[in-house]
């Protein structure tokens, strides 16, 4: 691929995902994915200081006090001069405006720390969504990435990542086993959207083409101190990953 496949990512908070997309992708040699610019939803968030570290433009949103629409304007004009090809909801909490999400229909896409539909919808984030799966008693959660709609986590499922939910998790522990998975999840979708493998069909179904991963079952590299722990260094086994193929 001769010219880099640009991203524009959305954040609201920390912008650990962001920032696994800058390691997996936007710093990789031989990768197509380019990180153009990140809008956050708000000032002084993390995310902002890893944008400016990696050198990727940063807006900021106005205060939706000002209005939604000064909100949706600057949004609209910041995805234009990023002449994004994809859109990334890493951890953004605002609802998209209708005009942008069809002006980017099967452009954009989101991460959400659960298995949707379940524990999907408006005020269903972080260790809100963790602390209703435990009060649930669902004994597994996940991850899922999907194409953006008009709705808080409605889109069409793109991939998801089931992770088991212990006996003893609080949402702390549940949030910190889903966030670990994400961390490889949402790079490897914008790296198999970037390279074709996966389109989103006119039916509203995803299609993929080229599965990105090999096998049905995945580890994850345990991060701990090996020095402290001596025999700990065995691959952690988060859970089954289930990409979502459709027929076109």
């Amino acid at each position: 691929m001769s010219e880099p496949f640009r991203v524009a990512v959305l954040a609201s908070g920390s912008g650990s995902n962001f920032q696994s997309i800058l390691d997996r992708l936007h710093h990789a040699p031989e990768c197509p994915v380019k990180v153009v610019t990140l809008v956050a939803s708000r000032p002084g968030i993390r995310a902002i200081d890893r944008a400016t570290a990696a050198g990727v433009p940063a807006v900021v949103l106005p205060d939706p006090k000002e209005g939604k629409e000064a909100a949706a304007s600057r949004l609209a004009g910041a995805l234009g001069e990023a002449k994004a090809d994809l859109v990334v909801l890493a951890g953004y909490l605002r609802l998209i405006p209708e005009d942008i999400v069809r002006a980017h229909w099967g452009r954009m896409i989101n991460i959400h720390p659960a298995l949707l539909p379940a524990f999907g919808g408006e005020g269903m984030y972080g260790g809100r969504v963790h602390q209703a799966v435990i009060d649930r008693g669902a004994r597994v959660s996940g991850v899922t990435v999907h194409f953006v709609d008009e709705v808080y986590d409605h889109g069409p499922i793109i991939a998801q990542w089931p992770v088991p939910v212990l006996e003893n998790d609080t949402p702390e522990s549940l949030a910190a086993r889903v966030l670990r998975v994400e961390h490889v999840l949402l790079p490897a979708v914008v790296d198999s959207i970037a390279r074709g493998h996966v389109e989103l069909a006119p039916s509203r179904t995803c299609v993929w083409r080229v599965p990105w991963f090999e096998g049905s079952r995945f580890a994850i590299e345990p991060e701990v101190d090996t020095e402290e722990n001596p025999g700990s260094n065995e691959p952690e086994t988060i859970g089954s990953h289930s990409h979502q193929p459709s027929e076109e």
